[in-house]
């Protein structure tokens, strides 16, 4: 028996991180690299919220909190899930966490059992499916495509429930593909949804505020109320306000589950940073003003990326309804050779050779579980980006 617990083996680390990773290596070395594989806004944290972090460290605010949250962001995330989305839930069914992620595996480990399964949509976001596989489930993939913008069908999700079933996580704007379900589309499946009472619902809305040309965003529950005693509502301040590293998630669901919740990070990672979370109550209750502004410059970005992308021999760049990513498809480049006599058979040989060859650091689509694929943030000033797409479109071009 060895040292390392045996499930270990079937998790993966992050491909992200291991990109910027290695990106930032040949950085050090002397390679001119333009990285484009982190999911993090480059704009700084706006200056009330800095403010009020500052605020409360002179304030003293420093000490140990309630393990999922002070009462103050609690009932702030409340008037933000009524103003914004009219969705009623007291303080008490809101719970806050050191990010996001720590919100998916807590509710993954309070509920599953040896055997359940959690419908994973492909593409996903990386950490989806290995934090199933750590908190004991199966996760169970359904592949979209690009001919359906990426998203999920009702025949493809009634297909996907079996009694196994526990939950379903829904990603819009979903990170990869930047793809967002209108309220049509999520009306059909809540329509499924509704006929399955076991299935639980996780809702990733993390990049709600990252929306163009008038997309409305909308949530399940506000699409079907009735699935609001089995959904879990999750969102954060990393995306819309440019608080990546602050490390504060929060979600609103049945107070069942966010007491089991509470209890896994009572003995995990106990309560949120304080000195974030009094940030955080001056990023949901202070100005938003700058949100629309920062939404119309990605939005820039995008039509940029999509526009050149699409110029380049062999990529298919859809254009994406919001979050600040493309996924476009390298397929038409599968077999090609590279000048230093590279044959291309996967979308991670497109990647590492246009690492080596053009200094451009994306993530193979293969790590979001939907081949042959690649991820870029366009997360990243103007000018880096318009460089890196004439890098891509010459590399495409190079190839034989």
């Amino acid at each position: 028996m060895g040292f390392i617990a045996d499930q270990l083996s079937r998790v993966k680390p992050s491909a992200t991180i291991a990109v910027s990773s290695m990106a930032a290596e040949l950085k050090a070395a002397g390679r001119d690299v333009i990285g484009l594989g982190a999911g993090e806004p480059d704009f700084d944290t706006p200056d009330n919220i800095k403010k009020a972090a500052i605020e409360a460290i002179n304030l003293g605010k420093t000490k140990y909190t309630a393990v999922d949250g002070i009462a103050e962001l609690k009932q702030a995330i409340s008037d933000k899930f009524k103003r914004e989305n009219g969705l009623d839930y007291s303080p008490s069914q809101c719970f806050v966490a050191p990010g996001g992620k720590p919100i998916i595996y807590n509710a993954m480990v309070a509920t599953l059992n040896p055997g359940d399964e959690v419908i994973v949509i492909a593409p996903y976001w990386v950490s989806y499916p290995d934090i199933v596989l750590l908190a004991g489930g199966e996760p169970i993939f359904v592949e979209t495509t690009l001919e359906t913008n990426f998203k999920l069908t009702a025949g493809q999700l009634e297909a996907a429930i079996t009694d196994k079933t526990k939950w379903i996580i829904l990603n819009s704007p979903s990170n990869p593909t930047g793809a967002a379900y209108t309220r049509v589309e999520l009306k059909v499946l809540t329509d499924v949804l509704v006929k399955h009472p076991h299935v639980w619902i996780l809702t990733d809305d993390m990049y709600e505020h990252l929306v163009y040309d008038d997309f409305e965003f909308v949530t399940p529950v506000q699409v079907e109320p009735s699935l609001k005693d089995r959904t879990l509502t999750m969102n954060g301040v990393s995306k819309a306000y440019a608080m990546t590293g602050w490390r504060i998630g929060y979600a609103a669901g049945p107070e069942k589950l966010i007491k089991a919740m509470r209890k896994i990070q009572s003995q995990s990672t106990s309560n949120p940073t304080s000195i974030s979370q009094w940030a955080a109550v001056e990023a949901l209750n202070g100005t938003q003003d700058f949100i629309p502004e920062r939404a119309e410059v990605f939005k820039g970005r995008r039509d940029l990326v999509v526009s050149m992308l699409n110029q380049a021999t062999g990529i298919n760049c859809p254009m994406p309804e919001g979050a600040f990513y493309v996924y476009p498809s390298c397929a038409g480049l599968m077999g090609k050779t590279t000048p230093t006599g590279k044959t291309l058979e996967s979308d991670e040989d497109f990647v590492t050779a246009l690492l080596e060859d053009e200094g451009v650091a994306v993530v193979h689509g293969s790590a979001f579980g939907l081949s042959p694929h690649f991820r870029i943030s366009y997360a990243t000033s103007t000018e880096a980006l318009e460089e890196a797409c004439k890098r891509i479109q010459r590399f495409c071009a190079s190839l034989r």
